[in-house]
């Protein structure tokens, strides 16, 4: 089981801003993107900084992927 940042990406697409956008409203780092981009673990305070600044919730932004989970 892991975490899916895919509905992350479709709420920038809706809101029409890229990852740099995203970048430059939340103040996260190039590698903090990175980890975001390839699906990786990121603090739960990230999270909230992101939330915040797209005035969305969490739920909005990751769910859970449970694809290849026995």
């Amino acid at each position: 089981m892991a975490l899916s940042y895919n509905k992350l990406w479709k709420l920038l697409i809706d809101k029409g801003m890229n990852k740099t956008d995203l970048k430059n409203i939340t103040g996260l780092s190039q590698s903090t993107i990175a980890k975001l981009t390839n699906g990786e673990n990121v603090n739960t305070d990230i999270l909230e900084r992101i939330c915040d600044a797209l005035g969305c919730e969490l739920e909005d932004i990751v769910e859970i992927d449970k694809r290849g989970e026995k």
